[in-house]
């Protein structure tokens, strides 16, 4: 608890320093700035419930598909803020329903189920659109200056660093450590292990929703397939096990780091790129299932 006020001043300040950007950044630097920034969103939400809980979700993409659609649909009518706090609740809503129906499960099954339903997702929206709206996607023609985008997703991601942060010193933290270690004694222990699950597996996803709503304008036309990419869930999960799920700073650090690596694999290998990554999560969930951020604790524990 101490080092709460700490971590949060800390967060704020970094912010502060990161709202420049635009300023100093071209376009391009801009974009893969925004970029970094999502994704470490993403990264850290998912840890938020995951990390704690050694649960294995790929509903990311789901959430953040929803996220846009919002935006898509309701950013005539609303204000381009609103339509991001919309997105968020909306996410947050549909995690709520998913785990009140699916929390029990655990390990590959879970997993599977998760990604079954973003598929189911998908899919439901395609068919909505096209039987209702006659179309497959939605062009976005009012959108806000880059910067404005910029410093709406940066918005968030200090939002979700300070929420985790928060959650990682409140009871509802000591709760999930508590089922990631063994669900049935925290049972006995007096913990409503059900209820705890799925709220803080319902304010994970309120970031993927209001990320996918903020992100929604960068493009001038979205459909289904590419704000549902299962890619977007697979790079949260990678970057969050890289970095290290059970770790405040690793997801951070690692979204920084594969925003980079994925742009340069993309203009270098744009075939193969994909199979590089699943590669790497392979090994790393092999060898190294703490992550990058176990390394620096078994060498602290060395040197002590």
């Amino acid at each position: 608890m101490r080092g709460v006020p700490f971590a949060l001043v800390l967060t704020a300040g970094g912010g502060l320093v990161l709202a420049t950007l635009p300023w100093l950044l071209s376009d391009f630097l801009l974009a893969l700035a925004l970029s970094c920034l999502m994704f470490a969103a993403l990264a850290v939400s998912w840890s938020m419930f995951c990390g704690p809980t050694n649960y294995l979700s790929l509903a990311t993409s789901a959430f953040f598909g929803l996220g846009a659609y919002v935006t898509a649909w309701g950013l005539e009518s609303m204000p381009y803020g609103l339509t991001v706090l919309v997105g968020g609740l909306v996410g947050a809503a549909f995690a709520a329903l998913i785990g009140l129906a699916v929390l029990h499960l655990r390990g590959a099954y879970f997993a599977v189920i998760t990604f079954g339903l973003t598929e189911l997702t998908l899919h439901s929206v395609t068919y909505l659109e096209k039987t209702y709206a006659n179309t497959a996607g939605r062009i976005i023609s009012e959108a806000p200056e880059n910067t404005v985008i910029y410093w709406t997703v940066l918005a968030v991601t200090l939002l979700a660093i300070a929420t985790a942060i928060l959650v990682r010193a409140s009871r509802l933290g000591f709760a999930l450590s508590g089922i990631g270690g063994d669900e049935e004694r925290a049972q006995t222990l007096g913990v409503n292990t059900r209820r705890v699950k799925v709220i803080a597996f319902s304010l994970s996803a309120f970031f993927p929703g209001a990320l996918g709503a903020a992100m929604a304008v960068r493009w001038t036309y979205i459909e289904p397939l590419s704000v549902f990419n299962p890619f977007i869930g697979f790079q949260t999960v990678l970057i969050a096990m890289v970095g290290g799920a059970q770790t405040l700073l690793g997801p951070i650090v690692s979204s920084v780091f594969f925003s980079l690596l994925t742009e340069f694999l993309r203009l270098r290998f744009p075939y193969a790129f994909l199979i590089v990554l699943g590669l790497l999560l392979v090994v790393l969930v092999l060898y190294l299932p703490g992550g990058l951020a176990s390394l620096f604790v078994r060498r602290g524990r060395q040197h002590a």
